[in-house]
Order: structure tokens, then sequence, then C-alpha cells
């Protein structure tokens, strides 16, 4: 298990239903879903980038991302502000739940079936009483060379 689920804290969210958790230190802020300006030729998950105080953003539509189905933006929406190294990059989610402290003895390994594939972003499952979050590892979900031009191209 990596570092990741290491902390105990993480600010949960929601997906098609499903809750998924991120580990809070990696979490800068939480935003409701504003404008994102489209970029050409970025993969179909980048939806664009977004302005944040002066720095460009890559956004990453986390529902196509795990090949979910699409759902149209609405008042819950929200972007995760994330930092993944020393990047920036904006997760859209369905909705922001709240911080749990999950203790490394409720983390148990992901199953096999999810650690193949595009599935290696899962790093872990809580277990909190009839609760099942997925943890995700941040530098996982983002293919780095995928974003790296976003920069110049905005």
């Amino acid at each position: 298990m990596t570092s990741e689920a290491d902390n105990g804290q993480f600010l949960t969210f929601t997906l098609q239903s499903e809750e998924y958790g991120i580990e809070i230190l990696k979490v800068q802020e939480i935003k409701g879903f504003s404008k994102i300006t489209p970029i050409p030729n970025a993969p179909a998950y980048v939806r664009g980038v977004m302005n944040l105080r002066g720095t460009v953003v890559p956004i990453i539509d986390l529902r196509c991302r795990f090949s979910m189905t699409e759902k149209e933006y609405d008042q819950f929406t929200c972007i995760i502000v994330v930092n993944i190294g020393t990047r920036v990059v904006g997760l859209i989610v369905d909705t922001v739940s709240d911080v749990l402290n999950i203790p490394h003895d409720a983390i148990a390994d992901p199953p096999d079936l999810a650690t193949g594939g595009d599935n290696a972003f899962i790093t872990g499952m809580g277990k909190l009483d009839e609760r099942i979050v997925m943890l995700l590892d941040t530098s996982r979900l983002v293919n780095m060379a995928a974003i790296a031009g976003v920069d110049t191209a905005a």
C-alpha cells in the first residue's frame, strides 16, 4: 500500500453514487463549477483549463476518466483543486461529501481486479461500518504527459 493511504484523513466525494476519497493533504481547495476553456486535441477526460488566481489549471472530469456515464454539470458539481507533484490540477466530481478519518487498519488493499489497466489509481478501500470508500492515488489519476502542454496551449 502506498503512502497515499497512510495519513488517514481523506476528502470524500461521489461519482455516480459511489464514494471516493483523496488524501486531504493533496487538496488545495474546493470550488463550485465554473467556466472552463476547452483545449483542442486534449484527451477526452481533460475538459480544458481554468484561470485560478493567475494560474492556468488543467481540469479533469473524473466521470470521463473512469469511463462512467456522463452527467450534466449542476449546482452540486464541484472542482477539487489538488497538488500533484509540482502541478496544480482540478478534478470535476458530482458532489463533495466530507473529511473522514479512516484508521490505517480499516484500509484494505484493492481487489486484484481493480489494480490493472485504467483502475491502477485505486490505492486502497476504506471500510467504515457499512460504507466502502475507494481511496485514490492522485499521482496516478492524471497522465502528466497528457497535460504537460496545457499551460502553453491556453
